[in-house]
């Protein structure tokens, strides 16, 4: 039987990943940033009654899909009045981004890919639920499609097939996106 790290070991190890899972589960930086925020306090409220043997990343990916939703919940009770429509997702002030693609974008600015780049996760945010969830699950948290299929309901074969259409979605919105 192995011991649990400390938790901040844990915190380390697993952030980046975490926050990725919750960047590909929200359109806006902000809200993965508070999913993230939310899902390590939950975490940290837990550790401590966590027995010896558990799956950490399972246990730490069920906690922040928990708190994506938390947040997709708490987004949809609130209206926010603005004065002019955001420009929708995947276009830039000049248009459609072209050249190569970003995870991540910059950190002056995030969410937005650099000059001459897709960013990726906004491609994301136009795929359905299913394959969104599936795409992030197996393809940015690396979990086995039996794992995926456990999160987010059904057989490991609909969730292959779900990250499959998935990925050639995001190809095919790649090229479209290209010049």
């Amino acid at each position: 039987m192995m011991k649990k790290p400390p938790f901040d070991e844990l915190v380390r190890t697993h952030s980046v990943r975490i926050l990725r899972f919750c960047r590909s589960m929200h359109a806006q930086p902000v809200d993965a940033e508070d999913a993230y925020s939310e899902a390590f306090l939950a975490a940290l409220r837990g550790y401590a009654s966590l027995p010896e043997d558990a799956n950490l990343e399972a246990w730490l990916i069920t906690i922040a899909r928990h708190a994506c939703i938390d947040v997709h919940r708490r987004n949809a009770r609130r209206a926010v009045p603005v004065e002019q429509l955001p420009e929708p997702v995947g276009t830039g002030p000049g248009g459609t981004w072209s050249g190569g693609f970003s995870l991540g974008g910059r950190p002056e600015n995030p969410g937005q890919g650099s000059e001459g780049e897709i960013d990726v996760f906004a491609l994301l945010w136009r795929l359905t639920d299913r394959q969104r969830e599936a795409v992030a699950y197996h393809h940015v948290w690396g979990l086995p499609y039996a794992e995926v299929a456990a999160q987010v309901g059904g057989t490991p074969a609909a969730a292959r097939r779900a990250a499959a259409d998935g990925i050639a979605a995001l190809r095919r919105m790649i090229e479209e996106e290209r010049p």
